[in-house]
């Protein structure tokens, strides 16, 4: 069993949207997956309406989950951390043990293009919604696939 993390700046688009994504996704698979923020803005706050609306437009729900922060203890807990972008990651390695065992990697990493290696840009901001479901779309596909060869 994998155990993957998602992480975003405030959990309520990016990497809740990424968490409901591969869960129905990688149905088939035998995961756990999770996600967090590297702030504590929005913790116990469901996903953000407008990204919530968006993903249920394409059979995503979202509506049971409750955003969090990144702890130190995700760190052991989890085999796979994914950053929505590279300022994330920063943080993310910025509070990593020493010891880091588990895998930091960014969402684009696994993406291809005009996605491949880039950003997932945050929708908060942004407003397109529908763009950052295309891309988290493409790159868990690309984390589906990476699954798959490990598991052979």
């Amino acid at each position: 069993m994998k155990r993957i993390l998602f992480v975003c700046l405030g959990n309520i688009c990016r990497s809740a949207t990424a968490e409901a994504i591969l869960r129905l996704k990688g149905a088939h698979l035998d995961l756990i997956i999770d996600s967090a923020g590297t702030s504590d803005w929005h913790v116990g706050d469901p996903p953000y309406g407008p990204m919530q609306a968006a993903a249920k437009s394409r059979g995503y729900d979202m509506a049971d989950l409750r955003a969090r922060q990144v702890s130190k203890a995700d760190f052991n807990n989890f085999d796979l951390i994914v950053a929505m972008d590279e300022s994330n990651l920063v943080n993310l390695r910025s509070i990593a043990p020493a010891d880091l065992r588990v895998t930091l990697i960014k969402m684009g990493d696994y993406a291809t293009a005009p996605w491949r290696f880039g950003d997932v840009p945050d929708p908060y901001y942004t407003r397109d919604f529908n763009q950052t479901i295309d891309i988290l779309e493409n790159a868990i596909d690309g984390l589906i696939e990476a699954i798959d060869k490990s598991d052979q």
